[in-house]
């Protein structure tokens, strides 16, 4: 401020005082300035009934602070954004656009283009820079013109000052509903006949998230916040008012998007849960007979439906024309080529991942909230742990539903094409499998450096096996981590749809005993219920090995006793029916394949119903199951990234293909000063 005269400071102040006798806390909204000597000095300073940050705080910031606005006109302009000396020259021309009739009203938001400054940091900022480019320059720009149905999609847009404060603001607060705040103003613009129009003369500059992290969780808020607009009056209202082609116009660039991303993923759930059922049945080798004997090839056509292209990169097509727009035919093709090769793909099928579960969860549970990126210059290595905490809901869980799939396909499905053929029929399937296990590590800066590997698996079993208990953080502990993934199902509505959904786990295990060698070809119902037996008999093993020698202090030795025994005992009896018996070493995988979705089906209902769970006193039963499903996700996906960082190759190629060539020399010359010390910071 004193660098700049010019500059005011609008805050909240909260004086506390004792009146009567009695504590008192007063709000006041305050202007300050610098003053001659460098302190500040007070200009306005206005009493409030009370706390004013009853919703978010971001747009209750700016609702506190716009009466101190003057002028006609109001631009709003974040923290991660810049600005340039020969744009500010332009913004009397921009201010001018007020006064020009775009249709039949008079422009209310003057919308300004972005430049995203942060592009060549790493491979990931690229693509959001790409990304952000192509929305704020193409996207908007049609938009505006022809469609009419730009909105306020955050800032640097101008707003007519007087136009808003007597309409409600450039800021709804409300908490959850409002969580994107600024496209409501937008809305609360349109709804009261403005016009929101888009220029490019002028930019502003911008940072965008350079970090999977960062961008993940910024996504995640963002899908969120369009699960709540689903429910709001503000687009019930729009979708009234407007007329039937700007209807959809509106749909397919706010709401529809995110809707569309939801039915893109749940259109390879379908596909292969319906291949699964064809595989596990039987009817898809009976009506592949058929349409050879009848020769059929329509029906043929149809069984052998092929996914050649990964639906994840189609989100990438309105970056691929900007391209060609901004630079042309030539350089977009080599933007594109060189963008493959720094796994574009595999990013924007992690982030379909990501948009498609928080949108899915706020429809399903409601209750969206404000996740702080923090927008920093975040390029470091992420421990194991910290990405398993992120992703281990949205990504990890459904990446190992679509694997085990695709497994059981392969195994019992059957493909007249043979070996090419499941391969031409599973690659897309198999591609977003992977990307949703791997790119966080993928895309980790230093994610196959041994030194680093060792320490984060150290830190992920500390984690793991550390209690829970009354001020502890999900960062430090498994327990607490597990009941704060809980906190969204709390209503019955959101119970029951958890239930229904958490069915379809069960299908697995009644489609793989009947094909086991043990069950000998029988199809009677006594199979299932005996494969039932079985998999109660592996949850008291569970339980048994679960039991903790600490709350058995008297007992430990015969604790030790006899879980020794029970080990011995559950080998021996495996061994023994193998070669007794027509139970084989295949259906020892075969039951893997059945019982493992069966038991985090049980798992999901019954955290799903957790207080009913508690009051049967079954509730660390349940944690335990758990802590003992995390850990072998875990593990699964810990092992292919520990042998990979045992060859040095690895990791020099990531670092050089991932991220630029100062970092890189940067991260080289760090880790030959670290030397042996796994603890020494990036």
């Amino acid at each position: 401020m004193q660098r700049n005269e010019a500059l005011r400071v609008a805050y909240i102040d909260i004086v506390e005082s004792v009146k009567n006798g009695k504590p008192s806390t007063e709000f006041y909204s305050k202007l300050v300035k610098a003053d001659i000597h460098g302190k500040d000095k007070e200009i306005y300073s206005i009493k409030l009934p009370g706390n004013p940050k009853l919703g978010e705080g971001k747009p209750e910031n700016q609702n506190h602070a716009i009466i101190f606005t003057r002028g006609n006109a109001v631009q709003t302009i974040d923290m991660n954004q810049d600005n340039y000396f020969e744009e500010a020259l332009k913004m009397r021309n921009l201010l001018e656009e007020f006064s020009v009739k775009r249709g039949k009203h008079y422009p209310s938001i003057l919308g300004v283009r972005e430049h995203v400054f942060t592009g060549s940091v790493s491979s990931l900022a690229s693509f959001m820079s790409n990304q952000e480019t192509s929305f704020v320059t193409l996207g908007q720009r049609v938009l505006a013109n022809p469609l009419k149905v730009r909105m306020h999609y955050g800032h640097p847009d101008v707003f007519d000052r007087i136009f808003h404060i007597t309409r409600g603001g450039i800021s709804k607060a409300s908490r959850v509903i409002n969580i994107s705040e600024d496209i409501y103003a937008g809305f609360n613009s349109t709804l009261r006949q403005g016009s929101v129009t888009h220029h490019e003369y002028i930019q502003v500059g911008k940072g965008r998230d350079v970090g999977l992290n960062q961008i993940a969780v910024f996504e995640g808020k963002v899908a969120g916040g369009n699960g709540e607009q689903v429910l709001s009056r503000d687009v019930y209202r729009l979708g009234q008012l407007f007329d039937f082609f700007r209807m959809l116009s509106f749909y397919v660039t706010t709401v529809g998007f995110y809707v569309c991303t939801m039915l893109t993923v749940l259109t390879v759930y379908i596909f292969l849960y319906g291949k699964t059922y064809l595989a596990l049945s039987g009817v898809g080798e009976s009506i592949q007979n058929r349409a050879d004997i009848l020769q059929n090839t329509a029906l043929n056509a149809a069984l052998n439906t092929q996914f050649l292209f990964q639906i994840g990169v189609f989100t990438a097509v309105p970056m691929i024309l900007g391209f060609i727009l901004e630079s042309g035919v030539l350089t977009a093709f080599v933007n594109f080529i060189t963008m493959q090769f720094q796994l574009c793909s595999v990013f924007f099928t992690f982030s379909l991942g990501t948009r498609t579960h928080y949108f899915g969860r706020t429809i399903l549970h409601g209750g969206a909230k404000y996740r702080g990126t923090g927008r920093g210059f975040v390029v470091r290595h992420i421990k194991f742990a910290e990405n398993y905490r992120l992703y281990s809901r949205s990504h990890f869980v459904k990446g190992m539903e679509v694997a085990f799939l695709l497994v059981i396909f392969l195994a019992y499905g059957f493909n007249n094409g043979g070996a090419i053929g499941y391969i031409l029929l599973s690659i897309s399937s198999w591609f977003m499998a992977l990307s949703w296990l791997y790119a966080p590590y993928l895309f980790n800066p230093s994610g196959f450096e041994w030194q680093k590997i060792v320490e984060d698996f150290r830190d992920w079993t500390n984690w793991l096996f550390y209690r829970g208990g009354i001020g502890v953080k999900g960062e430090e502990s498994w327990e607490a981590w597990w009941e704060e993934e809980l906190f969204h199902i709390h209503t019955i509505r959101g119970r029951i749809l958890e239930t229904i959904l958490s069915l379809r786990f069960f299908i697995f295990q009644y489609g793989v005993v009947y094909h086991m060698d043990a069950s000998e070809s029988s199809t009677s119902l006594l199979v299932y219920w005996i494969s039932w037996a079985v998999l109660g008999g592996l949850f008291v093993l569970i339980l048994v090995f679960g039991l903790n020698p600490k709350a058995m202090v008297h007992f430990q030795l015969f604790l030790r006793l006899v879980k020794s025994i029970a080990l011995l005992m559950v080998l021996a009896g495996l061994v023994l029916a193998i070669v007794f018996t027509s139970l084989t070493v295949t259906d020892v995988f075969a039951c893997i394949l059945a019982f493992v979705p069966t038991g985090w089906g049980i798992l999901s209902i019954a955290v799903a119903w957790k207080p009913i769970v508690k009051k049967l006193g079954l509730w660390k039963t349940v944690r335990s199951l758990a802590r003992l499903y995390d850990a072998g996700m875990g593990m699964i996906i810990f092992v292919p990234i520990a042998i990979c960082s045992w060859f040095p190759f690895i990791s020099t190629f990531q670092t050089r293909l991932l991220f630029n060539q100062a970092f890189s020399r940067g991260l080289e010359i760090s880790l030959i000063l670290a030397g042996n010390n796994p603890n020494a910071g990036m």
